[in-house]
């Protein structure tokens, strides 16, 4: 895994084309029907509990069909167990997939049908341990505090409690993927598995403190696809470009396996994207942004090209960075950096057209992605 000393193989890139087309085709064919379904089901966007809808114009996308990713995420599977399902190389991958769409599936359903939580303060549970009347709350109020402060943490990016999974759930749902990746890379790949490709110098051999640089990763891109889905073609677009750099690399590595994977999942994020764009027809939501980043996350680390990933999802780790510096920025100096985080949302308030936004950043993206697959080839 520290070089391309495998010659190309012509049928492995035919056959990684006809997986594309096939996912295509097959998402294509269902995404009528899907639409309707969750109109039907009344799985639409509500303005109750998503903060962007302060913005005028963004009113306009109440009832919209979301869980689109859902779609995506079927046919990445079905195809997969149908037509590429080998133990060694994609039942790991799948199964982050379903894991994390799981979670943001819920998240979805429960922010549309769900009721509010609510989520007690480090300062009321102090509170209720000095004076609660009764013995036994007071001493479990103490044993909880932990807990409580672990919950808590999360809110300092900003997040309110809403109707769905709260931050600190999601976070432990992720680290269960991220640790099932990292047992994979660590036990089920072998030892070559166990180092870090380093551009222009070779590999860094990391041992056993692989483990938790995976879980984090899994863990930190999850969190930026799903932070950055926020406009019309957006996620698709970039997501697109992500893995195509994926797919070129899987050849010239020459493991099909990863090739076929990748390639279903273009084929899919295209028909969605189609359908996505604005004025979108249904949207990905958490199901599909949670999923989809996972996913990202281990193919980059299963195809030993960590260090790259930063370009080849430059949009979704900046749009993150925004969200991290405005939370912070608000806490410690009582002031905005950006008029609304994530960063799309600034460009927005600024009066930029929507479309403007998805194309740059898309571009933006593009960009880095060139940089990243230039870098992967030394």
């Amino acid at each position: 895994m520290d070089g391309f000393d495998i010659i190309l193989s012509k049928e492995v890139v035919t056959t990684s084309f006809l997986f594309l087309i096939f996912s295509c085709a097959a998402s294509f064919v269902f995404a009528p029907w899907f639409i309707r379904a969750l109109k039907s089901l009344r799985i639409t966007r509500r303005t109750e509990y998503d903060s962007s809808m302060g913005i005028v114009h963004r009113q306009a996308k109440a009832g919209t069909p979301t869980m689109g990713g859902a779609l995506v995420v079927a046919v990445i599977i079905g195809i997969t167990i149908m037509f590429n399902w080998v133990q060694r190389f994609t039942y790991v991958p799948i199964g982050v997939l379903g894991i994390s769409a799981l979670l943001g599936g819920a998240d979805d359903l429960l922010n549309i049908f769900g009721k509010k939580r609510r989520v007690r303060s480090v300062a009321q549970t102090l509170r209720l341990m000095r004076v609660h009347r009764h013995a036994r709350m007071r001493l479990w109020y103490m044993f909880t505090l932990p807990w409580t402060a672990f919950k808590r943490f999360f809110y300092v990016l900003g997040s309110e409690p809403g109707k769905g999974i709260q931050p600190h759930e999601k976070i432990i749902f992720q680290f269960i993927a991220g640790a099932v990746t990292a047992w994979w890379i660590y036990f089920k790949l072998g030892p070559e598995w166990r180092t870090i490709w380093v551009p222009f110098n070779g590999e860094l051999h990391l041992g056993a403190w692989i483990l938790p640089l995976i879980v984090f990763i899994v863990m930190f891109t999850a969190n930026a696809v799903n932070v950055a889905d926020g406009l019309d073609g957006l996620s698709g677009g970039t997501l697109i470009t992500a893995f195509s750099a994926l797919l070129l690399l899987s050849w010239i590595q020459g493991i099909p396996e990863f090739a076929f994977l990748n390639a279903t999942v273009i084929g899919a994020l295209l028909a969605y994207t189609y359908f996505n764009v604005r004025p979108a027809q249904f949207q990905m939501g958490d199901i599909g942004s949670l999923g989809l980043g996972a996913l990202l996350a281990v193919m980059v680390i299963a195809q030993n090209r960590i260090l790259i990933l930063p370009l080849l999802g430059f949009v979704f780790f900046i749009e993150l960075a925004s969200v991290i510096v405005q939370a912070f920025a608000r806490r410690i100096l009582g002031r905005r950096v950006f008029k609304m985080s994530p960063l799309h949302h600034h460009f927005e308030i600024l009066g930029w057209p929507e479309e403007k936004i998805v194309m740059r950043f898309w571009i933006i993206n593009v960009i880095a992605v060139f940089v990243g697959v230039w870098m992967a080839l030394y």
